[in-house]
């Protein structure tokens, strides 16, 4: 069982989740070769015109990487696919939208950029946190195969190591490396 599972309530599990998030110092950070090479990625594998690197804070969904939805950086929160999906350690995969009850009446499924299909793997800490979802999008309702499923979710897990190598990197900005010869 991870860390943050054990915790009793879901505020207590949303506070420790929003404190990591912090920690990464990853909002509204610049765009980073890496984040979007990984998004361009699973675009390819699953044959999707958009694919995001989305993470979540108590107001909105922010993107670290967009493939596909320019101009677009951010979202409510309270419509964004991605809060569904870090319910669970699991893929979120929503084949028609506009026939699922959680998002037929989202203005990103009724407008603009008229969702058809989601999948979203959740963006895991080692802990336990799910801060967010690489996850990939459609204008046209569809399904993932097996394989693509689990490439989504290999790729989810690529993510938490850039950003795991990320927050390494800018802590030794802030500390100096030469603290890292110290005993």
């Amino acid at each position: 069982m991870t860390a943050s599972a054990s915790f009793r309530n879901p505020g207590e599990r949303e506070a420790v989740r929003l404190a990591r998030l912090r920690l990464l110092s990853v909002m509204d950070s610049r765009p980073e070769p890496i984040f979007d090479s990984l998004a361009r990625m699973a675009s390819a594998i699953c044959g999707t015109p958009i694919a995001l690197i989305s993470l979540l804070d108590d107001k909105r969904q922010w993107f670290k990487s967009n493939i596909g939805l320019d101009g677009v950086s951010q979202t409510d929160r309270e419509i964004a696919f991605c809060a569904y999906a870090i319910e669970s350690d699991e893929l979120l995969e929503v084949s028609d939208a506009q026939k699922d009850s959680r998002f037929s009446g989202n203005p990103l499924v009724t407008g603009d950029p008229g969702i058809r299909f989601y999948a979203g793997a959740p963006i895991v800490m080692p802990e336990g946190e799910r801060l967010g979802t690489l996850c990939v999008i459609d204008r046209d309702a569809r399904r993932l195969s097996s394989s693509q499923r689990e490439a989504l979710a290999q790729l989810a897990e690529v993510v938490v190591q850039a950003l795991l190598l990320r927050e390494r990197a800018h802590y030794l900005e802030i500390v100096g490396e030469e603290n890292r010869f110290q005993v």
